[in-house]
């Protein structure tokens, strides 16, 4: 499948020289086509009790891992073959080649051991992105391989904000799950200027959740039901009954197509809270504090990165006065 998704960007419909290869009546297609698409080399997610016990962290180079938008560097030569540290040695030519002040190269960041690595995680040092959704680990001696490998690459990510809100709307999910109600659109409280509080919808989430909690869910909405719309079932959620999800996230935006003004970064729900009230669920205040922390430090990093660089020591000390 690697070989198809490899070839087939660079080829024309109706693709009779991929067809004739599959089917043994032909060499394989040639790949060199400048600017075709190339398949990404994606990461496994680390089990901390499981994966690094068996790995040496020698072996392992650390990144931070940065939310963007993924892309390969097209050239006059294929080095997805070369390890990581011959890759790597190439990119950091090549950016000091270019001498832009618009290309940041990501640093390594030196660890001697997987408890060095769990505190840096937890507490990058100052002029560090406070952004990074957390560690990449990448092998020294892996070489670029298209799908998603277990061993070369791992993502390491930091831990997930939490907030708890109030379950509003349910629909029906897809596939095995169509018989049940697996999405969730949650809320949290916000108060108008005459002091009442009313739920307002800030995510929506449909995985977090084992099969049991699942059928949990599924007879809380058919239980609860207050309203229909075609798919989708209103919840009984007011200030004195509701079910409360605690809802894991990665960040945070302003966002002017929510009601609420913000929107969430992978939501997911990350427990159940069948023992805590409805009323006591954060309040729309509580995000508004995660947005505006968040933008002082985007804005604390970005004059960190403007600021311009001191001057160099002179030799000797200072130079003497001017005399008239």
């Amino acid at each position: 499948m690697a070989d198809v998704e490899e070839l087939w960007h660079g080829l024309s419909p109706p693709y009779e020289d991929l067809f004739a290869w599959l089917e043994g009546r032909s060499e394989r297609p040639s790949t060199d086509h400048p600017g075709r698409f190339r398949p990404a080399m994606l990461a496994q997610a680390i089990d901390e009790a499981i994966d690094f016990a068996k790995l040496d962290p020698a072996d392992y180079a650390a990144e931070w891992k940065w939310d963007g938008i993924r892309l390969l560097l097209d050239g006059a030569e294929d080095i997805r073959h070369l390890s990581f540290r011959e890759r790597r040695t190439r990119l950091e030519a090549l950016v000091a080649a270019t001498g832009s002040p618009r290309i940041d190269l990501s640093l390594l960041q030196p660890f001697a051991s997987w408890e060095d690595l769990a505190r840096l995680r937890a507490d990058p040092p100052p002029g560090d992105p406070r952004r990074a959704e957390g560690l990449m680990l990448k092998r020294w001696d892996s070489p670029y391989l298209a799908g998603r490998p277990k061993g070369p690459w791992f993502k390491w990510k930091r831990d997930p904000h939490l907030i708890d809100a109030v379950l509003m709307y349910a629909q029906r999910g897809h596939g095995k799950r169509s018989s049940f109600y697996s999405d969730y659109t949650f809320g949290v409280w916000r108060e108008d200027a005459d002091g009442a509080r009313a739920l307002i919808p800030v995510g929506k989430a449909y995985f977090g959740f084992t099969d049991a909690e699942l059928a949990q869910l599924d007879k809380f909405v058919r239980d609860n039901t207050v309203e229909r719309f075609g798919p989708v079932r209103s919840v009984r959620a007011d200030r004195d009954f509701g079910l409360v999800l605690e809802v894991a996230f990665e960040g945070l935006q302003r966002s002017s197509r929510h009601k609420s003004g913000v929107a969430m970064r992978f939501p997911r729900v990350h427990r159940i809270r069948w023992d805590k009230p409805a009323r006591e669920a954060d309040e729309l205040a509580t995000l508004e504090r995660m947005l505006e922390a968040g933008a002082k430090a985007n804005s604390d990093q970005l004059d960190r990165r403007l600021a311009p660089p001191p001057p160099p020591a002179l030799a000797g000390g200072p130079p003497p006065p001017l005399r008239g």
